[in-house]
């Protein structure tokens, strides 16, 4: 019976005989950015943040504005408005230019707020695209492994299908029993519904996937074996997940400066031409004006104390949050790369019992050749090396998904 241990090592071999992949983890990951609402939704928004602060700059040139304007004020018989208020008639056309002046720091405050937005948007694009990735990868590594058990599953039916009519006929010749047979028919009637379950879990998984990436379509394909390694992760300062704690001191900095700036006095100066007339001298009555106002605050009852008040707060908020935060991104990093060795080292003892499960068929099997073996203790054998190659796929996944996750932080 040498066909049982030829089953054995084909079924140790089964999990490099896949059949040509159509789609990689790559793909998955390009159709996932590229079909996402939420990172366009971003990229507009950065967009218009960019077009704020171009907005900004032109308000800050001179404002030229034209305007035009005529009254009748009629007196019928004696009566009518005075003519000393409305001038009985007017017209004019003038054209108008302001100005407001502001020192450049408070011009650079301004457009360092909408600068700081626009830097925030773009944070929170990045790890927008690191929860895509993380949520695309771990779905894709769940397929992934679906999909070993399931060839996995359908290689051992082949094989033992093969040998169910050789057993047959040996139980005909009265080489075995009937109920090693039967024993046997219900190892395979097993796996067989052990395969139906593996298609349908993987059918599920892998829609699961292509909505993720929001891809529509429904035909399932294999997928190519994800090639992830762990990353070299950066500096927690240099992380985009304290950029925002950055980010917010410096908004926190420059919102001191611009309520300080609110406090400075403002001027504006401001110009007109053109035609305004009572119709009295109307060929004369071309000319122009232009003047300035300037506003100073003087008490404003101590407001200004109480905002600072209420940014020092926010910034006090912010260093716990940053502090909180750090300790939790240390204690993560450090139990995932804890878990991830502890997985590695497992491997070892897995592949340690797989050789045990082995030797254990291929004696089994010779004393089968002079029926000193019972087909049971066989068949218990089989299962044995079945359940410990399962856990080798399920130990594979796991420390894929681990890695994952100790990637999501990689930027």
């Amino acid at each position: 019976m040498k066909w049982l241990f030829g089953f054995i090592l084909t079924a140790f071999t089964c999990s490099v005989s896949f059949a040509q992949t159509s789609y990689t983890l790559d793909h998955y990951l390009e159709q996932a950015q590229n079909n996402s609402p939420l990172l366009k939704d971003l990229k507009n928004q950065v967009s218009s943040a960019k077009i704020d602060s171009m907005r900004m700059r032109a308000g800050l040139r001179p404002q030229v504005t034209g305007t035009s304007a005529g009254l009748v004020a009629p007196v019928i018989g004696g009566f009518g408005y005075s003519g000393a208020i409305t001038n009985n008639q007017t017209f004019s056309a003038l054209v108008g230019v302001n100005q407001q002046i502001i020192g450049r720091n408070y011009r650079n405050a301004q457009l360092a707020e909408i600068a700081l937005q626009q830097d925030s948007l773009i944070n929170a694009s990045q790890l927008s695209i690191q929860d895509l990735k993380k949520a695309v990868i771990g779905q894709y590594i769940t397929a992934y492994g679906d999909l070993k058990q399931l060839k996995f599953t359908q290689e051992i039916i082949d094989l033992l299908g093969k040998e169910e009519q050789t057993l047959k006929k040996l139980t005909q010749a009265n080489v075995y029993r009937q109920s090693d047979y039967l024993a046997f028919l219900v190892t395979l009637k097993q796996q067989q519904i052990t395969l139906q379950q593996a298609r349908i879990q993987y059918k599920t998984d892998f829609a699961t996937l292509n909505y993720l990436a929001g891809i529509t379509d429904t035909t399932s394909v294999d997928l190519a074996e994800p090639n992830i390694q762990k990353s070299i992760l950066p500096y927690a300062g240099n992380s985009i997940f304290f950029t925002k704690f950055r980010l917010d001191s410096l908004r926190l900095a420059n919102s001191n400066n611009l309520i300080d700036f609110s406090y400075k006095p403002k001027a504006n100066i401001f110009a007109d031409g053109g035609y305004n007339t009572d119709f009295i001298q109307p060929a004369k009555s071309f000319g122009t004006s232009f003047g300035f106002n300037v506003t100073v605050p003087i008490y404003d009852g101590g407001q200004r104390k109480l905002l600072h008040k209420k940014v020092q707060l926010q910034e006090e908020t912010r260093e716990y949050y940053k502090f909180f935060y750090t300790r939790q991104y240390h204690q993560q990093i450090d139990q995932l790369n804890q878990q991830i060795a502890e997985t590695e080292k497992l491997f070892a003892q897995i592949d340690e019992q797989i050789k045990y499960d082995e030797t254990l068929i291929k004696v089994d099997t010779e004393l089968m050749q002079t029926g000193d073996l019972k087909i049971a203790d066989l068949i218990l054998a089989v299962n044995n090396y079945l359940t410990v190659k399962n856990l080798f796929t399920q130990t594979t996944i796991n420390r894929l998904q681990l890695i994952n996750q100790l990637n999501y932080w990689n930027k």
